[in-house]
């Protein structure tokens, strides 16, 4: 099993928007597609008020080159994703890095 680290760097007062994004229509999708969100965080301290850290569960990176375009090509996605952005776009950046949990790990 390895582990995407996602950061989104969001537009200052847009966090709640991507949010309720993330929960009505992102995770829906991926559950649909076979896409495992495993956590999501907040900032509380430490970090920036205007981010969101997230990790998906893939069993190799091959399911994650597999599945990943599939959901970037996904037509609701891309229709439920412009109506969120009427009023302008939600994320300014993103970061990813693939995590892979040591032998003595409480994550396999």
């Amino acid at each position: 099993m390895i582990y995407e680290q996602r950061l989104y760097h969001v537009m200052p007062g847009r966090l709640p928007d991507l949010l309720k994004r993330f929960a009505g229509v992102t995770v829906p999708i991926w559950h649909r597609l076979g896409i495992r969100p495993f956590a999501f965080w907040t900032f509380e301290i430490g970090g920036s008020n205007h981010d969101l850290l997230y990790m998906l569960a893939w069993e190799s990176m091959a399911e994650r080159e597999q599945k990943w375009p599939v959901f970037l090509a996904d037509a609701e996605w891309h229709t439920k994703r412009a109506e969120s952005e009427r009023n302008g776009e939600l994320v300014k950046s993103i970061h990813n890095a693939f995590l892979k949990p040591t032998a003595f790990s409480a994550v396999k």
